[in-house]
């Protein structure tokens, strides 16, 4: 594992902390797209499928359970009756089952081998590229963001751009590797963040409160 992978896969656990804090601790989820942990929950489910037919190695094994694990605990937590009252229902609105179709018809077009196992793993990319697009579009609607909600997405951006360094870096030092569909669903992800960043950078530059426009 390189030093970009790592950083990445830290930057990922750290945002799901944040994450699982702030619901813990404030018994809240208000300001947390229920829609964008499902599509992270379906995420996981389809990049791990390997798990049931092939064993790779006790840290694949330990990653995909992880994973599963985390995601589990976001999408229980976020509909636990007494968070589910502080849930933004009304901005939360994204149909994301429109996501889910598009990117298993695109996994179907585009993909680097057309096996059961490699179809499931370019649709687990292109529906991450894609998944924070709830989260973002109710942010905006809201327009103020709370700390740990800000913490939250910065290190989800984070965790992208570094997978963009690892896929670049392992293509440049490893002769058979090719995963062109992860660095190119990679820069589309990081391309979403790119308002937040700016945003999140003024706020801290100024040491205000985080607030994105309507």
């Amino acid at each position: 594992m390189n030093i970009f992978r790592f950083a990445g896969d830290m930057s990922h656990l750290i945002s799901i902390l944040i994450l699982l804090l702030k619901i813990y601790a404030t018994k809240s989820c208000s300001g947390i797209s229920l829609k964008t942990q499902e599509l992270y929950a379906i995420v996981f489910l389809a990049r791990y499928l390997d798990l049931f037919t092939d064993f790779i190695s006790l840290q694949h094994c330990d990653e995909a359970s992880v994973y599963w694990k985390l995601s589990g605990d976001r999408v229980v937590h976020a509909g636990a009756p007494m968070v589910r009252r502080t849930y933004d229902k009304e901005l939360d609105t994204f149909r994301h089952y429109f996501l889910v179709g598009g990117c298993f018809v695109l996994a179907l077009i585009l993909h680097e081998k057309f096996t059961f196992l490699e179809v499931f793993w370019a649709f687990s990319i292109y529906l991450e590229a894609l998944a924070i697009l709830p989260q973002l579009v109710l942010l905006q609607r809201s327009g103020n963001v709370d700390n740990l909600t800000g913490q939250y997405v910065v290190f989800l951006g984070a965790y992208r751009a570094l997978y963009i360094l690892n896929w670049i870096y392992r293509y440049l030092t490893e002769s058979h590797f090719s995963r062109w569909i992860a660095c190119a669903a990679g820069l589309v992800q990081t391309a979403l963040y790119a308002d937040f960043f700016y945003y999140y950078f003024i706020s801290w530059k100024n040491n205000s409160k985080l607030q994105l426009p309507a």
